[in-house]
């Protein structure tokens, strides 16, 4: 029902915005979902700016008028970040979407948070560099580093966090500032890019990032090998980091994954624990690196290896890996996935996804698992129908067992999903008396808690 305040600060913001301030039903749906089993629950209107003084103007009129703000990008988060759970104003970011400068003499790219993984990769296409954090999905550059976002590169060049220099953010006030710098290293003051990245829109909205680039390597190879156990394949992948092997990808799928893929690609590949691998550097070394871990592998009755050393092999044989959540969702027509994550250390991980593959035979789900073995991060894509509450039960279930078990390895409920509302009930445990002072952060930036309220932190 219209009010008199909120019709205010439509008023101010249709002044401001004017058409890219809507409240059409359909386009307020379309923000209010996601990649995920959470129900939709749309913002009041959307708005669209183009600048960072747009953004700290529309941050303003809200702080005036206490009305909640949800950060946009490509709606890709998987845990619900991007539901508004009080209503408010969605700020989609996607026209924000220039890439600043490229600077391949410093290393370094600017861009404002619109700008998507696709679009950098063709604008660094030919230039001997490339930004190495690459989720499965065409995401925005912002939401990345919001959700400290990972992937396949990351057991060699790391996630976000250490992909980020600087950033400029609009606070809940409505205050520009900027933190970090273009310089390699810095050793002043608290780090306040990395409080950003990650933080989830709950501390304020990122508006410009100035991020690491990484030159091209001169060689690489890429392989698949297929293993006679989950065991096997996970135990090549820790004795190979242990190895301190400088692997660029070393990702797992099971055999349902493989025989999820097979249907969808229609390829032919063994419908067995597989590991997908990436070898790059000189020449030299990633001969030096394919013979070491072809050892290991032969240690653990590694199956053979099919390898790709051409662009258009490498890309082919990676896009198996990159079709499996469409893969996976055809296993179950009309389904949904919950899609879970956890990191654990990497001696934990064979034990880990043992015991979580043996809690999947408990039930009558279809949950077929992948993860980017070399850091210890592993995913479940459970494929549930939304209205069935006995599917929904026993998928929570599921998670939570794998995410106590987690935590009970030393590791993390999320290795790189984030937290949004999904994983909410299981930071307290993770964290401990630490989760204080994350509130207390969140009161001293957003005391009337209007930055993406009920994302991170439990009430």
């Amino acid at each position: 029902m219209q009010t008199p305040a909120t019709q205010t600060i439509f008023d101010d913001l249709h002044a401001l915005l004017g058409d890219r301030l809507t409240a059409d039903t359909q386009t307020r749906n379309a923000h209010g979902a996601g990649f995920s089993y959470h129900a939709c629950q749309p913002p009041d209107w959307v708005v669209y700016p183009n600048s960072t003084e747009e953004v700290a103007e529309i941050v303003r009129l809200c702080a005036q008028h206490q009305v909640p703000i949800v950060p946009f990008g490509a709606g890709t988060s998987i845990e619900g970040h991007i539901l508004a759970l009080h209503g408010g104003v969605c700020m989609d970011l996607s026209r924000m979407n220039t890439i600043l400068d490229v600077n391949t003499d410093d290393l370094y790219a600017v861009i404002q948070p619109g700008v998507t993984r696709n679009q950098l990769d063709g604008r660094l296409d030919g230039s001997g560099f490339f930004f190495p954090i690459g989720p499965g999905v065409n995401a925005t550059l912002g939401g990345m580093a919001a959700t400290r976002a990972s992937g396949t590169n990351a057991v060699r060049y790391g996630t976000m966090k250490d992909n980020v220099l600087a950033l400029t953010v609009v606070l809940p006030d409505g205050q520009m500032i900027k933190i970090g710098s273009r310089a390699r290293k810095s050793s002043t003051g608290y780090d306040l890019t990395r409080l950003f990245v990650g933080s989830e829109g709950t501390l304020g909205i990122i508006t410009e990032l100035t991020i690491r680039l990484h030159p091209y390597p001169e060689a690489i190879q890429t392989a698949i090998c297929a293993f006679p156990s989950v065991d096997a394949a996970v135990s090549t992948a820790i004795r190979v980091i242990q190895k301190g092997v400088p692997m660029a990808k070393i990702e797992l799928l099971d055999a349902l994954m493989l025989h999820a893929i097979n249907r969808y690609s229609d390829t032919n590949y063994p419908e067995k624990p597989t590991l997908f691998l990436e070898f790059n550097g000189s020449a030299l070394a990633v001969q030096e690196q394919i013979q070491t871990v072809e050892r290991i592998a032969q240690v653990f009755d590694v199956e053979g290896f099919t390898w790709a050393q051409d662009e258009a092999s490498r890309q082919k044989l990676w896009r198996v890996r990159t079709d499996a959540a469409p893969s996976a969702l055809a296993l179950r027509p009309g389904s949904t996935p919950w899609s879970t994550d956890v990191c654990v250390p990497i001696s934990k991980l064979a034990q880990c996804i043992a015991e979580t593959q043996a809690d999947i035979a408990q039930t009558d789900l279809t949950a077929p698992i992948l993860g980017h073995v070399g850091d210890g991060n592993f995913h479940v894509a459970i494929l549930i129908h939304p209205d069935d509450p006995d599917a929904l039960e026993k998928a929570n279930w599921l998670n939570s067992r794998m995410v106590h078990r987690a935590l009970a390895m030393g590791g993390t409920c999320s290795g790189e999903h984030g937290i949004g509302v999904g994983k909410l009930a299981y930071m307290e445990q993770e964290h401990g008396n630490a989760l204080a002072v994350m509130r207390a952060i969140k009161q001293a930036l957003d005391p009337h808690n209007l930055m993406n309220p009920g994302k991170l932190l439990p009430a």
